[in-house]
């Protein structure tokens, strides 16, 4: 039926995508007024819609561009969400939940990222709530009646059936259904068809493939078990509006009428599991598939019906088998091991460029810094295996040796003063260039053979007391990744000063006193520390993570804790696209992100059953994509763009670091084999201990 000339506030609430074109001035300045309404910690994009008739109560909403709240929505808790994402009418959306980019969620159906817990001392009703939250990727369609249970992550590019209850995480790409939700296939999958292609949502009854209403002049046959939600292959007892052979929809039969053998049935469907609500979801929920009333006009994809023959590997539509063939070898293999290969042939010259006649600078013009000549060892071991030519191995060892003050410990940047401890109480710095100089020239004289020549006192002489002190007061807060860096330069030191046992007990308590504030202190949510901010996001809390785990839990070989949830936060970080929008990464946020990943796909598994690794490897592949391109032949790599660190110019700086993410990455795609490197100074891949009990 028509739309009426100018659409009521009623039409809009259940059409929203109707709003951005119909509506008059009047009516946009109502909706603004709404939206002003919305209470608690409320951001709302850019040509958005909320009705008026839902009802949205949250803590936190964070609503995309172009994204809407339709009719009769229930909104509470914390909810974040990408642009061009949809709230049908009588969706319920609770909890913590998070959307990525063009999320559509089919009417009556429910997101519920909380739980009551069941323990039998107390009736339900006094249960403490817990909230793991639920995250959705990009690009998913979730049709209608389903449910998602608490602590659920939804892979990008997903499609879910309608009346499907998801109680488990879903890689990306998967197309699922069913009661507990399975995944029935992988939505790339290219099908063998003579068939025409249909839409969808085409296989409903009553929808025309334009998708709007249209009358049906017979009843709707028997409701069969719900299809997935945008799958191509509708059930096969209700091909409606698709063209196909009658004996191709008979189960076990080819085209040519040929026996074949058949699938296995779907198993019965088992009861339904609790979804975070009292009332538990229905048994029987046989709906048809796409019950979104506005599906996505940019996710139209037609896809192309095939007979069950098509289904099974190895074999033809006419009934034959198909020769195996071998794979053809991985262009993108190939294109890391070219990468390697130039970058090898350029090391020597990259360094010649920032060698000044006397010391290293990041980059031509610069000033000399002790980073640079560490930068420099290690871009020399890493690609060439060797020392920078520009001095002999013991010439290298003694510049660096000399740098570190004996009394001290520490390492002061070029014509600046030794750096003054924080507090007498405990002797250690707080700030500044020679807290990574504990890390950089530690590792470039590691290295280079000898180590440091001296422990660092502070650091030695600590008590417990002091320590738990200093790390109480550090700013978890304003400041994580400050905080991190001071437990990354701590926690390194102890590494260094274990080399130099003298028989004392001094500074034998302080990885002890370290790691178990830490792991009292670790929110057992995020698996991090400290808090993210409305300005920056979880930015501080991930790059600390990295800094503090670095030094911490990776270079003594220990177990993170909670590495779930630590895999979670960091793939919500990464779709932040105040850090990762296209043309905004530098080498500090990537690094931070796939160094925290890689660690704890060593705790959950690497491989297709390891923990949301479907959507860790398409991140890894999406920068290595970017990233390659970046080198410039001669000049490496630059740090990043903006004023962040030494800015986009090519340099030393930019080229350790970037050199070791490409290597993190590629090894999360089991694909580091083809760089013929492996990073051995401060982005080691492997513990530089084992353990914090009896080394010496």
């Amino acid at each position: 039926m028509d739309h009426p000339s100018q659409p009521s506030v009623r039409h809009f609430d259940h059409c929203p995508w109707l709003f951005a074109d119909e509506a008059t001035e009047e009516q946009r300045a109502a909706q603004r007024e709404v939206q002003r309404a919305v209470g608690g910690d409320t951001g709302i994009g850019e040509r958005c819609y909320v009705a008026e008739s839902a009802a949205v109560f949250p803590d936190r909403l964070r609503l995309g561009d172009d994204s809407y709240i339709a009719a009769h929505a229930y909104v509470t808790g914390e909810l974040d969400t990408g642009s061009h994402c949809t709230l049908n009418p009588f969706t319920t959306v609770r909890g913590n939940v998070v959307l990525g980019q063009g999320v559509r969620i089919g009417a009556h159906t429910s997101l519920l990222g909380f739980n009551h817990s069941m323990a039998p001392d107390r009736p339900v009703f006094r249960q403490p709530l817990t909230s793991r939250g639920i995250r959705v990727g990009d690009d998913v369609w979730i049709g209608s009646h389903v449910i998602v249970v608490d602590g659920v992550t939804i892979g990008d590019h997903c499609v879910i059936g309608a009346g499907a209850v998801v109680t488990r995480d879903l890689p990306a790409w998967s197309v699922a259904a069913g009661n507990p939700a399975r995944v029935l296939r992988d939505r790339r999958e290219v099908r063998e068809t003579g068939t025409a292609e249909v839409n969808p949502a085409a296989a409903v009854s009553g929808i025309r493939p334009d998708d709007s209403r249209t009358p049906t002049n017979r009843p709707a046959p028997h409701a069969e078990p719900a299809a997935a939600a945008g799958d191509p292959e509708p059930a096969p007892h209700n091909r409606q509006g698709v063209q196909v052979a009658a004996t191709a929809a008979a189960p076990g039969r080819r085209p040519d009428d040929s026996r074949t053998p058949t699938t296995h049935p779907t198993p019965h469907p088992e009861p339904a599991a609790a979804a975070g609500d009292p009332e538990p979801a229905p048994h029987n929920r046989q709906a048809a598939a796409a019950g979104d009333p506005e599906p996505a006009p940019h996710n139209r994809q037609a896809a192309a019906v095939d007979v069950e023959v098509a289904d099974l590997p190895g074999i033809r539509p006419g009934g034959g088998r198909t020769p195996a063939t071998r794979p053809a070898p991985d262009p993108r293999a190939a294109a890391l091991a070219v990468f390697a290969d130039t970058a090898r042939d350029q090391a020597a010259g990259l360094l010649d460029r920032c060698w000044d006649g006397d010391r290293y600078v990041d980059r031509p013009g610069a000033a000399p810094t002790v980073r640079a000549h560490c930068d420099a060892v290690e871009i020399a071991d890493l690609l060439l295996g060797a020392v920078p030519e520009h001095l002999s191995a013991e010439e290298h060892i003694g510049r660096l040796s000399g740098l570190q003050d004996p009394k001290s410990g520490l390492v002061p940047e070029f014509g600046e003063p030794l750096p003054v401890a924080v507090a007498d109480a405990d002797g250690f710095i707080g700030e500044g260039a020679a807290l990574y100089h504990v890390l950089c020239v530690g590792y470039a004289l590691d290295l280079l053979g000898p180590g440091l020549p001296h422990p660092v006192r502070g650091v030695r002489d600590m008590t417990a007391r002091h320590i738990v002190a200093r790390l109480e007061a550090l700013p978890w807060r304003t400041g994580a990744w400050g905080a991190g860096a001071w437990i990354d330069s701590l926690a390194t030191a102890a590494h260094w000063n274990l080399r130099h046992d003298d028989g004392s007990d001094h500074g034998h308590g302080t990885p002890e006193s370290l790691f178990g504030w830490l792991l009292t202190r670790a929110d057992p949510w995020t698996g991090m520390w400290g808090s993210p901010s409305a300005e920056e996001g979880r930015l501080q809390v991930v790059n600390g993570y990295y800094r503090l785990t670095r030094g911490s839990f990776a270079q003594f070989g220990l177990p993170v804790p909670y590495p779930e949830r630590v895999v979670d936060a960091v793939l919500d970080h990464a779709r932040d696209a105040r850090h990762f929008g296209p043309g905004r990464e530098n080498a500090c946020n990537v690094l931070d992100v796939a160094h925290p990943l890689w660690l704890c796909t060593q705790q959950l598994g690497r491989g297709a059953d390891g923990y949301r690794s479907g959507e860790i490897h398409e991140w890894a592949e999406r920068q290595l994509t970017t990233v390659l391109p970046r080198w410039q032949d001669g000049r490496g790599f630059g740090f990043g763009p903006g004023t962040a660190g030494p800015g986009p110019a090519p340099g030393l700086q930019g080229t350790e670091m970037w050199l070791a993410i490409v290597w993190y990455l590629a090894d999360l795609l089991d694909r580091s084999g083809e760089l013929g490197y492996r990073p051995r100074g401060i982005h080691r891949p492997e513990p530089a201990r084992q353990g914090i009990a009896g080394l010496s």
